[in-house]
């Protein structure tokens, strides 16, 4: 984390900080060199890495000359559990380990070097959303914030209460991290969101709040497939 100490401007109360979670997994060497230019052997390399790292994962299939392989990595449904080659400069990037518990170590850090309280940060990385083109952020993990905007008992604009509407902060929060950090050579792998009212800073682990067992998801039906033993 020195880089980044040298790059980060002060931060001040109510700041959350959105990190991109190559950063954070090299700060962790979370990285394996890729041992071949044969195309046929690197895919081989990769495909043991994301059947060890996946929770679950799906047969690999062609689109294109690429073969997919879909997974499920710590409640985030995205190809090759989050393996990535783009950047590594000749090496597979791997998600960081314990993402909550590593930006748990960053926000106290930053609390006691820059004398505030208030303070939150968001790992970023992005994926692609069914159905649609283009790349998205989504948060892989977070700490120092709710990760839910609450909505439920307030009314709407015809003074009718909603019942079941909460709105998901921390990937919203890095898709607008995921952004401005952009895909290609903008070497930007922090942003610093401040004045933002709508954040509940909290000191509690709030990770269970965000996410849902894929048995009681909604799209329960879709997910299905990898949960099946193989």
């Amino acid at each position: 984390m020195l880089e980044l100490d040298k790059r980060l401007p002060k931060l001040k109360e109510g700041d959350v900080l959105l990190i991109a979670s190559k950063i954070l997994a090299i700060h962790q060497g979370r990285c394996v060199q890729i041992k071949t230019a044969d195309e046929s052997a690197r895919y081989t390399q990769k495909h043991q890495l994301v059947k060890k790292e996946a929770d679950h994962s799906l047969p690999g299939y062609m689109i294109g000359d690429s073969e997919i392989i879909l997974t499920i990595k710590d409640y985030t449904l995205i190809p090759s559990a989050g393996i990535d080659e783009s950047n590594g400069n000749g090496y597979f990037i791997l998600w960081p380990k314990n993402v909550n518990g590593l930006l748990k170590q960053i926000v106290k850090r930053y609390q006691k070097k820059f004398g505030i309280k208030k303070l939150a940060a968001v790992a970023v990385d992005s994926r692609t959303t069914p159905l649609r083109w283009g790349t998205q952020g989504v948060s892989i993990g977070f700490w120092g914030l709710n990760p839910l905007y609450d909505y439920r008992g307030k009314k709407d604009i015809f003074k009718r209460k909603l019942k079941y509407t909460q709105r998901n902060l921390v990937d919203t929060l890095a898709d607008l991290g995921a952004l401005i950090m952009g895909e290609g050579g903008e070497q930007t792998p922090a942003v610093v969101l401040r004045g933002a009212k709508f954040i509940k800073f909290t000191k509690k682990d709030l990770y269970h709040k965000l996410v849902i067992p894929p048995k009681k998801d909604v799209y329960a039906p879709i997910l299905k497939p990898f949960l099946k033993k193989r």
